[in-house]
């Protein structure tokens, strides 16, 4: 299977298209006691930051450029991870914008005493590429070509949506909140 090259339909570029197995990032991790909550699973806080170093891994390898986290749609949850478990993560870029690559996390837990695997969380983040002065630049497009890939690159479309929709309630939301130190508030209350 020959490389494809694309024609973005922002000022005419072309950039040759790469396969999201070439973005694949792979990170396995123990689950010490010290990252571990009082329930004796994996902080949350943890899983999250491993989420975003290897989105950030992925889709660096993607556009060979520094890229910055410019959200992340969610973290889902699915079942704990304890220090019996080592924990998985696994990274790829689904889909691309002009600038933006959607990167998807799979996360992983492996018992270490019986082998048995299970997904204890998903996660989409969009990362922007930049150039040497902070400036957004173009990425290429991907090519799924496994079932999984190729489901999530289907999808990405939709999900792109709910994303702008999202941002567009968070931004209305914001015009609510103030930055006023707790006690200049309560001042103008009473």
């Amino acid at each position: 299977m020959g490389k494809l090259t694309y024609n973005h339909h922002f000022e005419g570029e072309s950039m040759e298209a790469k396969y999201c197995k070439e973005s694949r990032i792979v990170k396995m991790s123990h689950v010490l006691p010290p990252d571990t909550n009082t329930h004796g699973t994996l902080f949350g806080g943890k899983l999250m930051s491993y989420i975003d170093d290897v989105a950030s891994l992925s889709a660096t390898r993607h556009s060979h450029r520094t890229v910055v986290t410019a959200s992340t749609d969610s973290v889902h949850f699915l079942s704990p991870i304890t220090p019996n478990d080592a924990v998985m993560l696994e990274s790829y870029v689904v889909s691309t914008g002009r600038t933006s690559m959607e990167v998807f996390v799979k996360v992983i837990a492996e018992n270490l005493y019986t082998g048995e695997r299970r997904i204890s969380a998903t996660s989409f983040l969009t990362l922007v590429a930049l150039d040497e002065n902070n400036k957004p630049v173009p990425v290429p497009p991907v090519i799924p070509t496994t079932k999984e890939e190729t489901k999530l690159h289907e999808l990405a479309p939709q999900r792109a949506e709910m994303r702008k929709a999202r941002r567009a309630e968070s931004k209305e939301f914001a015009s609510y909140l103030t930055t006023e130190d707790y006690h200049e508030q309560t001042k103008c209350e009473t």
